[in-house]
């Protein structure tokens, strides 16, 4: 059994792993911290990490760009791979994680989704294919209205892997508003809608001559994303270090 530390535990993905930990018999949360110091969880809480008891296997992390330092110091003191879930690092946290990873296990992905992260590897062939054959690549994600950053980091990271395809020779297009001329054949066009209480939905839309390729993938609950950290918590255990991504995951 994966014993894991739950940093963010009180989040509301924090409970979304708690949640499915309890009913998967390869995962065990051994602590949790959390700054409200309790938990839905039967495992205890610490309000900070310095106080951990417990020996995990590996870190999931759901906190907040605040205790990231700290997480980060514990994970190479202790030798304890991490799973980075926490968004909205700043560079200089970025960089950490690069440099961190020479001396302890670290994966982080843009998307923890397992099947996001196979779009991710799908769109990427499917690019190398049909844009030499004259399709154009769109990318139109939708969110519910309470989502502030467009777009979003999943569309960013589609776009990213089509163009890692094409040997990065293309460019992100996001408004054409003001730009009075017909579509550049080597770009990726991004749109982003916000409405309502729509779930994340991504779609990749190739267009060619006579025929249109679409890709789309819907997350219909935040449980997605708690599979996929705990699929890679479960890949990331005993691992020696490096930097790992949900691609070294899904094979």
């Amino acid at each position: 059994m994966t014993k894991v530390l739950l940093t963010g535990c009180n989040g509301r993905m924090g409970k979304v792993i708690t949640e499915l930990a309890a009913a998967d018999p390869e995962i065990g949360i051994v602590a949790g911290i959390d700054v409200a110091g309790t938990c839905a969880g039967d495992y205890p809480v610490y309000g900070s990490i310095g106080e951990v008891q417990e020996t995990p296997d590996v870190i999931v992390d759901f906190s907040s760009p605040k205790v990231f330092d700290g997480m980060m110091d514990y994970a190479v003191d202790h030798q304890v791979p991490v799973v980075v879930c926490t968004t909205g690092l700043s560079e200089e946290q970025i960089r950490r994680i690069g440099e961190d990873a020479r001396k302890v296990a670290v994966l982080r992905s843009a998307n923890m989704s397992l099947g996001i992260n196979l779009l991710l590897k799908l769109v990427k062939e499917a690019a190398g294919k049909l844009a030499p054959e004259g399709f154009d690549i769109e990318i139109v994600e939708r969110h519910h209205n309470q989502k502030k950053d467009a777009p979003s980091g999943t569309a960013l990271a589609l776009a990213e892997s089509i163009n890692e395809g094409m040997d990065n020779a293309y460019s992100f297009t996001f408004d054409r508003s003001e730009r009075l001329e017909k579509r550049r054949p080597k770009e990726i066009g991004i749109s982003a809608v916000r409405g309502g209480n729509i779930p994340g939905t991504h779609e990749v839309i190739f267009a060619g001559p006579d025929e249109v390729i679409e890709f789309n993938h819907i997350a219909y609950s935040r449980s997605i994303f708690g599979k996929g950290a705990l699929a890679a918590a479960k890949f990331l255990a005993g691992k020696g270090p490096g930097l790992y991504t949900m691609a070294d995951v899904i094979g």
